[in-house]
């Protein structure tokens, strides 16, 4: 072979040694890059028993029990909901009818033991997914609606 073809062959071989790993990576991600669940898709998607992540929607009203540093309330989308245990301080601006995004494992009993509680930060801010997994559901409620476009056009 001559020095051009070698080198030609050596670059083409590096390409997709490149290209194959990408797809490792990206097939390895591909559940991992989801930023969270709510409680409807923990009914129709299984995950694996020890496996961690991110479970959002909105806090019940009426749901929120404390005994001591140990919290408890219920995570809904307002199609399912989902127990929720939390040993340690919530964030200040953490209170029932508000968004929630809290990091965790799902026990045996269908309990999600959360090790972070994410809250919302404003009146006016709900993180996208929340937003869209409430939406998918018809159950945003009207006080989060976007409002409608009022724009006149010429008539």
């Amino acid at each position: 072979m001559t020095r051009k073809k070698r080198r030609l062959t050596l670059i083409g071989l590096g390409m997709l040694l490149l290209s194959a790993a990408t797809a490792l990576v990206l097939t390895a991600f591909q559940d991992n890059l989801v930023f969270f669940y709510s409680p409807s898709d923990l009914q129709t998607k299984p995950l694996a028993a020890d496996q961690r992540f991110r479970l959002g929607g909105m806090v019940e009203d009426g749901s929120v029990v404390r005994d001591g540093q140990t919290i408890r309330f219920t995570v809904t989308d307002y199609a399912a909901t989902t127990p929720v245990v939390f040993s340690g301080i919530l964030p200040d601006l953490f209170r029932e009818g508000q968004g929630v995004v809290t990091e965790g494992r799902l026990n045996s009993e269908g309990v999600f033991q959360a090790t972070e509680v994410l809250a919302k930060h404003d009146e006016n801010y709900m993180p996208p997914e929340v937003s869209d997994a409430l939406e998918r559901t018809g159950k945003m409620p009207n006080t989060m609606r976007m409002p409608e476009s009022t724009s006149n056009t010429g008539s």
